[in-house]
């Protein structure tokens, strides 16, 4: 058996390890060509030494030359690239087969097009690279004739209920069910999240992730922008996108089918099973991930995703239904406003407040190119910023 040739990017957070973690069960199946972290050197450092890729990148060329500096002393043969460039140029690499995305947020966006029109086995663990890219990553996906494989624990739960052949999806679906944990103030009234701490946003009580997903979690706009990946990944009108609170987290999604059955996908709330099986598709191989025990399962509950407690989420179906480049508007807002809440300089219940203002203020135009889309990116950067300082 020839040895899948794997990529990782952004090795360092919490999919890359667990990425990691799947393929050092099966070295006969994979090997790590090329790993990247944007700024966390000694962790890139162990990585490399470990697993002795071929390539490592880092998009600051700063901390690019430390990494390249300790890995020439520790007698590493790891070649160290530099620059936002290089992860594109790594992820169609034509000695890589298969591409980890999982690059945090819309700079994520070039290197998975740059994988998708190269026609690698693409896992797309950075919903942003979707939500950004839309029509135009799909194209690409198209175009290269690449094998799209989603990671998040909602859409592969969705993929693992359809069948392989993809033109008989359509015929097949109603609608979807995507289920949300409800993050840790599901329960909580919301007049009294204003004070909410960093450290309390991102404890979630069922998944271990960043601390970026972590908030966007509590906020359920990481449930939002789910909304939007599944809408391309499945060729869904938003109508057919529905969700449902499960605080569980035991049902990862479900289909329900024309003829009105339900197929759902279960199991333990751990990302190396989705992990596992986009590396091993068709196939399955084994996760490391805990059996789930039936017997010992609490009872599995469901409830409205409320508009009132939950309205980030609700963003979503008005962004996919607005003009084309929405839900790039929506998704850098998004990150703006997260980045300025875990560093102090807005109040948690105020995130939704400038992703709103943002889609109400900023006209997309045109969406054509990755340059079009990265300028627009960047103009609601700014504007996103203005509004976190002006907002009390």
């Amino acid at each position: 058996m020839n040895r899948q040739r794997v990529c990782v990017l952004g090795s360092t957070g919490s999919i890359g390890v667990n990425t990691l973690d799947v393929i050092a069960r099966h070295p006969e199946r994979y090997e790590v060509v090329a790993l990247s972290a944007m700024s966390r050197v000694d962790e890139l450092l162990a990585q490399c030494l470990a697993w002795q890729p071929r390539f490592a990148v880092m998009p600051e060329r700063a901390a690019a030359a430390r990494l390249r500096e300790r890995l020439r002393e520790a007698g590493s043969r790891t070649e160290v690239l530099d620059g936002a460039p290089a992860l594109a140029d790594i992820a169609a690499h034509p000695d890589v087969d298969t591409v980890m995305a999982s690059i945090v947020g819309a700079a994520g966006l070039a290197p998975a097009i740059a994988a998708a029109r190269a026609g690698k086995r693409l896992l797309l663990a950075n919903k942003e690279a979707i939500v950004v890219g839309g029509a135009l990553f799909m194209h690409a996906v198209e175009q290269g004739g690449a094998t799209l494989l989603p990671i998040d624990s909602e859409h592969s739960a969705i993929f693992q209920c359809l069948p392989e052949d993809r033109t008989t999806w359509q015929q097949r679906i109603d609608h979807i069910v995507l289920t949300a944990s409800g993050g840790p103030f599901r329960s909580r009234d919301p007049k009294t999240l204003a004070d909410v701490t960093p450290d309390q946003a991102c404890a979630h009580p069922n998944w271990v992730m960043g601390r970026k997903i972590s908030v966007d979690s509590a906020t359920m706009m990481n449930k939002a922008l789910e909304v939007i990946e599944a809408r391309w990944l499945f060729n869904l009108a938003p109508e057919q996108i529905k969700v449902l609170i499960h605080p569980q987290s035991i049902i990862h999604s479900m289909v329900v089918c024309c003829d009105q059955s339900v197929l759902a996908q279960l199991g333990t709330p751990d990302m190396r099973v989705p992990i596992a099986y986009g590396l091993s598709f068709p196939e399955r191989i084994t996760s490391g991930a805990s059996r789930l025990d039936l017997l010992a399962t609490p009872s599995l509950s469901f409830e409205e995703a409320d508009a009132a407690r939950f309205p980030g989420l609700h963003l979503s179906w008005q962004a996919l239904r607005g003009a084309e480049g929405s839900t790039t508007v929506l998704n850098a807002a998004n990150e703006i406003a997260v980045d300025a809440f875990l560093n102090g300089r807005l109040r948690f219940d105020r995130i939704h407040a400038v992703n709103s203002q943002c889609l109400a203020d900023v006209q997309p135009g045109d969406c054509a190119s990755i340059e079009a889309l990265l300028d627009l990116d960047a103009r609601v950067r700014v504007h996103a910023r203005e509004l976190a300082r002006q907002l009390p």
